[in-house]
This record gives structure tokens, sequence and C-alpha cells, in this order.
């Protein structure tokens, strides 16, 4: 088995090889580590991408993403909008919801939402294909992936910021709370005494 430092030195290599410069190399190879260690097919949708691009197919890139996008001539190149998103995240965090047409091989995106998450300190939901990915800070990502094959193109993408909640009551907090509060140790004088600093004999 190939330890992550190996998948992410080789996808750097190989970045560089197609055409990206080191930087954006060293920034794909992190999100494909970040892929392989969540149980995606980083190193295989790599792949398969970067065989198009040496057969000189061609893919659209964007410099500035806006809440709705429509390039339709081309498939969005998803490492050149994961960048993107990433630079620009912080301004386009108000929209709340950003849509895009036709992004080639979306798995390459997910961990540039994924970095993105925890720039913002918010989930994030992106929608394609039937397919929802909730991204959690870039700690995880969740979906009911299993193994099937995902998309190559996906036609309509959707991506959401989500607001911070707590997934409990307050009545499920409070009680923990009440329960919480039998460990609290009431003060008496003998331990008022025993305090640091509150001794009444000086022994110097």
């Amino acid at each position: 088995m190939k330890s992550l430092s190996e998948i992410e030195t080789i996808s750097k290599r190989a970045s560089r090889a197609v055409g990206f410069s080191w930087g954006e190399a060293e920034e794909i190879a992190k999100c494909v580590r970040m892929l392989e260690l969540f149980g995606f097919p980083g190193i295989k949708n790599l792949n398969q991408y970067y065989k198009l691009i040496n057969k000189k197919k061609k893919f659209e890139s964007l410099t500035n993403i806006k809440k709705k996008n429509k390039l339709n001539k081309l498939p969005l190149c998803p490492i050149n909008l994961g960048i993107c998103f990433l630079d620009q995240i912080k301004i386009l965090m108000p929209f709340k919801k950003i849509n895009f047409l036709n992004i080639a091989y979306p798995v390459l995106f997910l961990p540039f939402l994924s970095r993105g998450s925890e720039i913002i300190g918010k989930k994030i939901l992106i929608k394609f294909e039937k397919n929802n990915f909730l991204l959690n800070f870039n700690v995880n990502i969740l979906s009911k992936f299993s193994k099937k094959e995902l998309p190559l193109i996906a036609k309509k993408v959707e991506i959401s910021f989500l607001e911070n909640k707590d997934s409990f009551t307050a009545k499920e907090w409070n009680n923990l709370y009440r329960l919480s509060k039998n460990t609290f140790v009431e003060e008496t004088e003998s331990l008022k005494q025993g305090a640091a600093g509150a001794g009444l004999t000086d022994n110097d």
C-alpha cells in the first residue's frame, strides 16, 4: 500500500509534468492526498484527467467566480476552479449559494472545498448528479459515496455555505448542564484554609 507521503510526492511531480506551476502542483498534491485519506479515488481521477490534458484536451478556466457561472464552451477545470475558490472564498461566502455548469472530474474539486470550509469556519455542502457531499472544516467529507463511479462531468453543481448550528436542543443542553453540576465541589471552610496562599501559619 502506498503511503500518503508517496501519494503527495508523485501527485506533485505529475502535476508539474503536465504544465502546472510548482506552487499549483503542491496544492494539487495536498488535495489528492486528502482524497485518498478520506477514501475517495483521488489518484484514479487525477490520472484520468491528466491523460486528457496530455492528449491536448482543453478545459475552461475561471478568473472571477460569480453567484451563477454559466460558461458552456468547455468543461471547467476542477483544479483551476479549486484554486480560484480558495483565493476568493471570503468574498464568495456572502452569496450563500453558488452555481456552476459542467465541472470536469468534480471529485478533484472536493478537497479544495474542504480546505475552504476550514478557512471560513463553516460547513460547505456541494450537490451534483444526485450526489451530496458535506465538507466539515477540513476534518472529513461526508457522503453516500460507496465505490461507485462518480461522473466525469458534473452538469449542474450547487455549493451552499451552511450556518453553524447546534445539533441539539436547548432543553437537551440544559439537562446535561444540570447533570454536570453534580461534579461541582461546594467550597467549605477547610477547603478555603487548604487553598494555595491561604495558610494561617508562616513557616519562615
